[in-house]
């Protein structure tokens, strides 16, 4: 029985996310003192005396902001109606702290149009001096107002007393231990939310030509061919020193916690640009978290005809990448739908790879073969010696070596031994992880 859905709505700078990341238990929303920071609807699991629900929080409603932008209200009211049809039952918040405003009565108008339970919420009540300011929301016609502090907690375990009062209960669904989670990850305007639109068939997070519209990490769950996928659409990471404090920061640092839970990693990168420093930065970080990855070169219908070979493209990002050899690179443009219908089977077979073992005996056998190759470095007249070797676990494929001195394993002869067992088993589009220890 799939989870009752609820959405919190208001104008901006009531609280919205504050109260999101309270009640989903972590800091999943970008919390700012900037007016209109949500602009894509954001998800997260939560649960209250037992009964579990899908939150969503919603961008605000104001269309009179001046600071945003005009391309974006279109698409900011348009996410927030999607979040509406989709509930089960609608949080209004409000802000105790200025009173009542003309667009709350706007958007009560709005909301009781809909067929679901609404509940009236009057934020930023801090204290008991503040509680009689909730009165006055009697005026918008809804139910009884209730009183809470999102950023103290105040107020809220009656609030999702009351809540889970309207919701019909339905039993905690347990994390699919199959569930493969890939995020989508580059740069600023390299086309990653169109690509999640894309891939899902609808408009599910905000695109726009102007960079950094996504500042939150947004999962999204599905499936694809019987194979449960959570889909992570992340703010484009720039370099450190290029971040901005505040909203950027908190998004980049986001971006960075989404690649660490994921299984696999989409780095899309522009074609019209070729690869850059900061893609190959990106990619770095890739790699030391151990992530599996699929290249996407996108905007590949916008490439000039007099480079667009796909051979020669692709020895350019091997050559850019060179650590990234073993990564699988695919042509592709989210504009237009070019080998999009690839991307997904591309990076399930990554993450099958990624589970691949090698037996121990197979694994000795090619340890053997690869030494009568290629004799092990000697230092100072020792020369390394290797006894056995096993494959310790997957996820990421992880191969321990007992030897007689670690210190002697030079990294040229790491890389060759690598090489060797990406012969056996290729593990495409994954890294791979050599341990060495001393026998005693």
């Amino acid at each position: 029985m799939p989870k009752p859905v609820v959405a919190l709505v208001g104008r901006p700078n009531v609280g919205k996310s504050t109260l999101f990341n309270r009640l989903a238990g972590e800091r999943l929303a970008v919390v700012h003192e900037r007016p209109g920071t949500t602009r894509d609807r954001t998800v997260a699991e939560a649960e209250w005396n037992g009964v579990a629900f899908d939150l969503i929080d919603t961008g605000g409603f104001d269309p009179t902001v001046d600071w945003i932008d005009e391309r974006y209200l279109p698409q900011i009211r348009a996410q927030a109606e999607q979040a509406l049809l989709a509930a089960d039952a609608i949080v209004f918040l409000v802000d105790g702290a200025s009173g009542v405003s003309p667009l709350d009565h706007v958007i009560a108008d709005i909301l009781r149009r809909e067929q679901v339970p609404i509940l009236l919420v009057v934020n930023k009540i801090d204290s008991a001096a503040r509680g009689n300011r909730s009165s006055e929301f009697y005026e918008l016609g809804l139910d009884d107002p209730i009183p809470i502090s999102a950023l103290h907690g105040r107020g809220t375990g009656d609030m999702l007393d009351r809540l889970t009062e309207v919701l019909d209960p339905a039993p905690q669904i347990a994390a699919d231990d199959d569930e493969v989670k890939i995020a989508i990850v580059g740069r600023p305007n390299v086309g990653k939310s169109s690509l999640l639109n894309l891939l899902l068939g609808e408009e599910r997070a905000i695109v726009s030509p102007l960079p950094g519209t996504t500042r939150d990490a947004i999962d999204t769950q599905l499936e694809f061919e019987g194979v449960p996928l959570t889909l992570i659409d992340t703010a484009g990471i720039r370099r450190r020193g290029r971040i901005k404090p505040g909203v950027e920061k908190y998004s980049s640092m986001r971006a960075l916690k989404a690649i660490q839970r994921a299984d696999v990693a989409l780095l899309l990168i522009d074609g019209t640009e070729g690869v850059t420093a900061q893609d190959a930065h990106i990619a770095v970080m890739l790699l030391d978290k151990l992530k599996s990855v699929l290249l996407l070169v996108n905007k590949w219908d916008m490439v000039p005809e007099e480079i667009r070979d796909i051979q020669a493209y692709a020895e350019h990002v091997k050559s850019a990448l060179k650590f990234l050899d073993f990564v699988p690179v695919l042509f592709i443009s989210a504009l237009v739908g070019t080998n999009v219908h690839k991307v997904l089977p591309a990076a399930l077979q990554i993450q099958k790879e990624r589970l691949q073992r090698i037996p121990t005996s197979r694994l000795n056998e090619l340890l053997l073969e690869a030494q009568a190759a290629h004799a092990p470095p000697s230092k100072a007249g020792k020369r390394l010696r290797i006894y056995f070797a096993s494959q310790v676990r997957i996820d990421p494929p992880t191969f321990l070596f007992h030897v007689n001195d670690p210190k002697l394993m030079h990294f040229s002869y790491a890389r060759f031994l690598e090489n060797r067992i990406r012969e056996e088993h290729s593990y495409v589009g994954t890294p791979i992880r050599l341990s060495f220890r001393s026998r005693s």
